[in-house]
């Protein structure tokens, strides 16, 4: 019974010694054996009860009508938990950060137009 014991914790260490070395890091981040990256702004955008916004309210070509359309589902919710103007702005300027550098110029132009837009329509120039 003891020979048996100690062949087993041998082998163990036998296995322990001729493990595989790591994978360089540049190795594991190709192929389709990465995880899936899971982004929490993706979860907000379509999950949020923040704003009912109009569907596809950001790719509108008017700054003044992306405004009016975010300052009417801002006055309209009643599960916000700031002011119409706050909520407002604060999903243009997320949608805008979450685009990133995937952002058209011309499309970020309007966008920050539409900025401007929405303090001219709320009063706070």
């Amino acid at each position: 019974m003891a020979k048996a014991a100690r062949k087993t914790t041998a082998t163990r260490k036998r296995t322990r010694k001729t493990t595989p070395a790591r994978k360089s890091r540049k190795a594991s981040t190709r192929g389709a054996s990465r995880r899936p990256v899971r982004k929490w702004s993706g979860r907000v955008t379509a999950t949020s009860d923040a704003l009912d916004l109009k569907h596809n309210v950001f790719k509108q070509d008017s700054p003044a009508a992306i405004a009016r359309s975010l300052k009417r589902s801002a006055e309209r919710s009643h599960r916000r938990k700031s002011d119409p103007y706050r909520s407002a702005m604060s999903m243009l300027v997320f949608y805008i950060n979450r685009a990133g550098t995937n952002l058209p110029a011309a499309r970020k132009r309007k966008l920050e137009a539409a900025k401007d837009e929405l303090r001219k329509a709320f009063g706070r120039a």
